[in-house]
């Protein structure tokens, strides 16, 4: 219980940290990370890629979706994500928790067809374990069989590598973790 609480405020600071970037600071350290990111071999390898639309001042990952890779987003589907082909220019709509995302329609993304995940993240800790949003998505995620052997970054700014986080049993242990200034791999 102690543990939950810790993790509980943790995310809330370091969630209020982020919402209180100035635009373009955040847009500078979003656009440093898209740098960096290029540089990771495990990105630039990757042929299809899962990613994610920027949501509260989430690292922006915009710049990197381009046409020269297959790009795959999640639509919230009761407590799992679904995987959707994303073009740039594909229409997108407002999922449950206001985030943007593909339609249903949209081609689905087998875990056969996918190079490498990245997963936003509040927080991750020195050793590539992440702190999450709290509804347990990516987890689900990263811990079923089809999914868990695919290759994951997490994405954060600087503030938000830590030494370490409260870990959970059923925390899986990211590959990568990206920053503005940094690549970590584990």
């Amino acid at each position: 219980m102690k543990q939950q609480q810790h993790k509980i405020q943790l995310r809330q600071e370091l969630l209020k940290k982020r919402r209180s970037l100035p635009q373009d600071i955040w847009r500078e350290k979003s656009d440093r990370l898209c740098e960096k990111l290029q540089t990771l071999s495990l990105f630039i390898e990757a042929k299809t890629v899962l990613a994610y639309f920027s949501f509260r001042q989430e690292p922006d990952l915009s710049p990197l979706f381009t046409a020269n890779r297959r790009w795959g987003f999640s639509r919230c589907v009761e407590k799992s994500l679904v995987w959707h082909r994303w073009r740039p220019g594909d229409p997108l709509q407002s999922g449950i928790y206001g985030i943007d995302e593909p339609f249903p329609d949209a081609p689905s993304l087998h875990p056969s067809q996918v190079d490498l995940i990245l997963v936003p993240a509040v927080a991750c800790d020195y050793q590539g374990y992440r702190l999450g949003y709290g509804g347990g998505f990516y987890d689900r995620l990263l811990a079923s069989p089809q999914w868990s052997k695919i290759p994951t970054v997490g994405v954060i700014f600087d503030f938000a590598h830590l030494p370490q986080l409260p870990v959970e049993p059923w925390d899986k242990r990211l590959q990568a973790v990206c920053t503005e200034t940094s690549t970590f791999l584990y």
